[in-house]
C-alpha cells in the first residue's frame, strides 16, 4: 500500500497539538509498516522546510496542490482539511470544532475553519476523531453519521524519568495565551489560594483573546510571583514540567488536551477542567474543576499546595493513566482506518 498524508502542520518550531500529532503520526506509522510507501505532502508555503525533515527510508516528500492529485491507496488529511481533488480513498483527522461552537477566534478564521471542515467532512469516507468528545461535536455540527466517525486518542512525547525532576513551588501551565484556556480565572485563582513562596508559570505564545489575559495579569497583585515564558522549545518545556509541582489546566474547552498526559507522564500531579474532552483523557488521575468557578480552581490549588501526600498520589496515578496513551499504538489505530478503506 501507499499512503499520502498531508503533513503541512509538521513543519515548524512552533508546534501547536496538530503539529505534534502530525510529525509523531507521520513517523510512527512509516517506522510500523518498513514493507509499506508512505507519501508526506506539503502544502507550497511548507514544502521547502518540508523536504528537509528527517523521515524513514519508506517516507519520501511531495507537494501538496489542490490542481494536482495525489495518486496513493488512500490520502489522509491530518488536519480537518482535504485538498479539492478527490482522493480515491481519504480519511481526515478532526482534532476539535471549537472554533465553530463558541466565541474563540476572529470571525475571518472561524468562516474559513468551517468551509474547511464542511469540506473535510464531506470528502471522507472516514473521519479519525481524537476524542469520544469531538467525536461527538462533528456529528452533531457536521452532521456526520456515527458509521464513519473513528476514535483515535493521541499519544505522549515525553518518555523522560521523572525520578531527575528537581521539584519547585511551581503552578505550571503549558499553552497558548488566549481566552479559551480560562487563564484569567486560574490567575485569580492562583491570587486566592496560593502562598506567597509559590510561583505561576505560563508556557506558550500569545493566541486570541491575549490582550484580555495579559492586562489581567498586569493588574494581578501576584504580577512579581507570575512567570511568562512566551514561546519555549520542547527542551524548555520539559525542563518546566520536570521542576513543576502543580499542572493546572483549567481550559473552557479541548478536542483532546495533549498538555495534561505530558505532565502526568513526567510526573507533575494535575488539575484539569471538568469540560470537553479532559475528563475522558484525565480517567480519574487528576483533580477536575469546574472551569466556570474561580473558586472550584481555587480549592484545588489550595489542596495541593497544602497536601503533599496527594500530590504524590496523584502524580502516581497520572504516570500509570499516561502509560496508556503512546504514538506506537495512535498509528497501529489509524493504520486499522487505512486497512478499513483498502
Amino acid at each position: 500500500m501507499t499512503a499520502s498524508l498531508d503533513a503541512t502542520y509538521s513543519v515548524g518550531r512552533n508546534l501547536s497539538g496538530v503539529g505534534v500529532y502530525s510529525r509523531e503520526l507521520s513517523l510512527h506509522l512509516a517506522q510500523a509498516h518498513p514493507e509499506c510507501r508512505f507519501l508526506h505532502c506539503f502544502r507550497p508555503h511548507k514544502f521547502l522546510r518540508g523536504i528537509r525533515l528527517d523521515r524513514p527510508a519508506n517516507a519520501s516528500a511531495r507537494l501538496l496542490l489542490d490542481s494536482w492529485p495525489i495518486r496513493a491507496g488512500v490520502f489522509h488529511g491530518l488536519n480537518q482539511r482535504m485538498p479539492e481533488w478527490r482522493a480515491h480513498r481519504a480519511v481526515s483527522t478532526f482534532h476539535d470544532l471549537f472554533v465553530l461552537t463558541s466565541d474563540y477566534s476572529t470571525p475571518e478564521f472561524r468562516a474559513r475553519f468551517a468551509a474547511q471542515a464542511r469540506h473535510a467532512a464531506e470528502r471522507s469516507d472516514l473521519i479519525i476523531c481524537v476524542s469520544q468528545h469531538t467525536a461527538s461535536i462533528v456529528a452533531g455540527v457536521l452532521n456526520v453519521e456515527g458509521s464513519r466517525l473513528r476514535v483515535v486518542p493521541h499519544g505522549v512525547r515525553f518518555s523522560e524519568s521523572a525520578t531527575e525532576a528537581r521539584r519547585e513551588r511551581v503552578v505550571l501551565h503549558v499553552g497558548a495565551i488566549q481566552k479559551r484556556k480560562n487563564l484569567i480565572r486560574l490567575v485569580e485563582a492562583f491570587e486566592a489560594a496560593c502562598p506567597q513562596d509559590w510561583r505561576l508559570v505560563l508556557a506558550g505564545s500569545n493566541g486570541f483573546g491575549a490582550e484580555e489575559v495579559m492586562a489581567r495579569i498586569e493588574a494581578s497583585r501576584a504580577r512579581e510571583r507570575i512567570v511568562l515564558t512566551g514561546w519555549v522549545d520542547d527542551a524548555q518545556i520539559l525542563g518546566w514540567y520536570q521542576r513543576a509541582s502543580i499542572f493546572a489546566f483549567p481550559s473552557l474547552d479541548e478536542g483532546f488536551g495533549i498538555p495534561v498526559l505530558e505532565a502526568m507522564a513526567l510526573g507533575v500531579p494535575v488539575i484539569a477542567s471538568s469540560r470537553s474532552s479532559l475528563p475522558e483523557v484525565c480517567g480519574g488521575a487528576a483533580l477536575m474543576v469546574d472551569a466556570l468557578e474561580t473558586e472550584s480552581i481555587a480549592a484545588a490549588l489550595k489542596q495541593l499546595t497544602e497536601d503533599a501526600a496527594l500530590r504524590t498520589e496523584l502524580a502516581q496515578r497520572g504516570c500509570e493513566r499516561a502509560m496508556e496513551f503512546t504514538w506506537e499504538q495512535a498509528a497501529a489505530l489509524t493504520w486499522d482506518v487505512y486497512q478499513e478503506l483498502a
